[in-house]
């Protein structure tokens, strides 16, 4: 009786260890957090650490959008979409960390040139001379181009479990996967200069313990506890745009189409592990 007692408590021990928090804001499950910097995932690093360029690229970004046609799977509603439709600005936010680029605003170009004719009015009511001349928009030598054109759900599903003498542990797990894709483009000519594809795994997993067995005469003891741990999808794509401009900038260098500013710098840089890459083949 004790072995069984010791073996109901430390399988519920295990099974919602996660669950209690050491902050003392809830007993059960999370409790409250302030607002904090997004998570990143393991490619942000790589992004941060890229060697130097020699000169930054003047990019524009039109739009970075959803091309899966991808829903929700019920209960969810029939207008939620599986994946992000933000990844222009993620993909614009990228840009800038990576320290190669020069993003030009163009996702939101009407606005901005709203603007501009509100300065340019502004300065012609002035009765003396203007304090500054507006200037012109910059121009961008490369165009990136792309979206996100595939999310697959359940392509690896699976599960394990156990009981013994009404106590049981299971655990199930599901892979789904986003894929992105990610072109440079010559303004001056239309040309594809590089073009990228590249994809990120969304994990779930779900644990489950639970305890059912008569304590005594006509006593009976119920007890579940588990957990569900998912990988944000947002956080998956945001980890696929790194990853593609990562791969974009190894494949420009080694096409001599962009240059470090210390090329000595190539052979132990991040940017030589990216090309060394290869496609698995199915």
């Amino acid at each position: 009786m004790l072995l069984r007692v010791f073996l109901i408590v430390f399988l519920v021990s295990i099974s919602g260890c996660s669950f209690f928090q050491q902050t003392g804001d809830a007993l059960f499950g999370p409790g409250h957090q302030k607002a904090a910097l997004t998570d990143r995932m393991s490619t942000y690093a790589d992004l941060v650490n890229l060697p130097a360029p020699r000169g930054k690229i003047v990019v524009a970004v039109y739009g970075f959008s959803d091309q899966t046609g991808q829903y929700r799977p019920a209960p969810s509603s029939s207008f939620s979409t599986a994946v992000t439709q933000g990844a222009a600005s993620m993909l614009v936010q990228v840009l800038n960390e990576s320290g190669w680029f020069v993003t030009l605003e163009r996702e939101g170009l009407q606005n901005l040139l709203t603007e501009r004719k509100i300065i340019r009015a502004a300065l012609k009511e002035e009765e003396v001379a203007p304090p500054f001349e507006l200037p012109s928009l910059m121009s961008a030598n490369v165009m990136l181009e792309g979206g996100i054109v595939a999310y697959d759900t359940n392509i690896r599903t699976g599960g394990a479990g156990a009981r013994y003498f009404g106590i049981g542990l299971s655990q199930q797990y599901r892979v789904d996967e986003v894929t992105v894709n990610l072109r440079a483009v010559d303004v001056r000519t239309g040309r594809v200069l590089s073009s990228v594809l590249t994809s990120k795994k969304v994990l779930s997993r779900q644990i489950q313990g639970d305890v059912y067995t008569f304590v005594e005469y006509k006593r009976l003891l119920e007890i579940e506890a588990g957990m569900t741990t998912n990988d944000p999808a947002q956080l998956c794509v945001l980890s696929a745009i790194e990853s593609a401009v990562i791969h974009l900038i190894a494949n420009g260098v080694n096409g001599n189409l962009w240059a470090l500013r210390d090329n000595s710098e190539y052979p132990a840089s991040i940017l030589d592990q990216y090309s060394e890459s290869t496609v698995k083949i199915l």
